[in-house]
């Protein structure tokens, strides 16, 4: 048996209809991320007995995510993309609850809890981009998956605005926050009972093996796209898990530290409403180089000072080398695999993926409260940890495009 066809341009109105469901999904569901990522590492250092955990909620996130990704691609693999979405959702509804129950009894193990729970819907929401692939023809997928990460605009909005109208809701501080979670996953599992994408057949005893795991992430492509997206991701993290540390440390406001992470977000799916056009147009190599230089000049940007408009400009650069640097990388992977592989290889690129970023988030913490005497120090030192992870994505990224082609 071999694998469907991909649709033509003319049928791709299916793909155009899941495309919208997915928007829609990552703007309300994909909300929870900015409210978490804003406040998980300054509930975690009310809530730490050694600052140097400050970071560790957010870790605990991005670890949920890396080891329920292979699990849920098996699931959406078997069960269809419906199925992995809800249990996404009712992850992050279940994290939302402990987190909160975490902060009313003042327990970090417990607060931990919830996040790691959390990390279900993160998995869950790395799934968005590729299922906007799956009925999609190939001059329509780079633009499907451009457009479901333009969903994260709303989301960027939604976000922060609703953390600043939670978070001193109660009086246990940022416990309305987790509750508000709660109501986004509930409210937001309801789109993808319109999600059209069938599930995949069962494979025939004479079907294609496809490669396995050590076959796929050892062919070049694929390698390349899996690390350039890894240090996309990473370092993004990286940055952005410090930034609300760093903001009210140099002696900002919890608001201004939201503006900041709005800023940030907004720049991370802004330019989805192009980026898909200008990979079509210009190539996926150049898209992700590009990035890779953004990524650079936010770091370099962040170290020239703590003036809030430095946050701001960083931070946004940040956001922008992401979305050129990880689109960019996830195309290209969509791109070197068969879709009977789909399962195996897309559960195997989220597990590296956050693993990276699991790392990333840990060393955040670390970097920015236990590397210095003050803010801004472990600032400075979060920043400078970006280098050798772009020299090792932009060599690599080299490599591919002088290599030889193959016959």
């Amino acid at each position: 048996m071999t694998a469907a066809p991909l649709p033509s341009p003319a049928d791709d109105s299916r793909a155009k209809r899941n495309v919208a469901v997915l928007v829609a999904a990552q703007a309300l569901l994909g909300a929870q991320m900015p409210m978490i990522f804003t406040i998980g590492g300054l509930a975690g250092q009310s809530l730490a007995s050694n600052v140097c955990l400050a970071t560790l909620p957010i870790s605990l996130i991005v670890l949920g995510s890396m080891l329920t990704a292979t699990p849920i691609s098996a699931i959406m693999q078997k069960w269809g993309r419906r199925a992995g979405f809800l249990i996404g959702s009712a992850g992050g509804a279940a994290g939302g609850l402990v987190g909160a129950y975490g902060l009313y009894l003042g327990s970090f193990p417990i607060f931990l809890l919830g996040s790691f729970l959390t990390g279900i819907y993160m998995s869950a929401q790395g799934f968005y981009r590729f299922a906007a692939a799956d009925t999609a023809s190939e001059a329509f997928r780079p633009k499907a998956i451009s457009y479901v990460m333009a969903g994260g605009l709303v989301s960027a909005v939604i976000g922060p605005q609703l953390v600043k109208a939670t978070s001193q809701a109660f009086v246990v501080p940022f416990m309305g926050t987790y509750l508000a979670v709660i109501a986004v996953n509930v409210i937001g599992s309801l789109l993808f009972f319109f999600i059209d994408i069938p599930k995949p057949a069962a494979p025939a005893e004479d079907a294609p093996k496809g490669r396995t795991r050590w076959e796929l992430i050892t062919t070049p492509r694929i390698a390349v796209a899996v690390i350039c997206a890894m240090v996309s991701y990473a370092l993004m993290n990286l940055v952005m898990t410090s930034t609300p540390l760093a903001v009210v440390g140099c002696g900002y406001t919890e608001g201004d530290a939201a503006d900041v992470v709005t800023s940030h977000v907004l720049a991370m799916f802004a330019p989805s409403f192009f980026t898909g056009h200008l990979i079509a147009r210009f190539g996926v190599e150049k898209i992700v180089a590009t990035g890779l230089i953004i990524l650079a000049g936010a770091g370099a940007v962040a170290l020239q000072g703590v003036d809030i408009g430095n946050f701001f400009i960083a931070l946004i650069l940040l956001g922008l080398g992401w979305n050129f640097g990880f689109i960019g990388a996830t195309t290209m992977l969509a791109g070197a695999h068969e879709p009977h592989e789909r399962g195996r290889m897309q559960g195997l690129n989220d597990l590296l993926v956050f693993g990276g970023v699991t790392v990333a988030s840990l060393a955040s913490g670390g970097l920015m409260n236990c590397s210095g005497g003050s803010p801004i120090e472990g600032w400075t030192a979060v920043n400078l940890a970006m280098g050798p992870f772009l020299v090792l994505a932009g060599g690599a990224l080299i490599w591919l495009v002088l290599r030889p082609k193959e016959a």
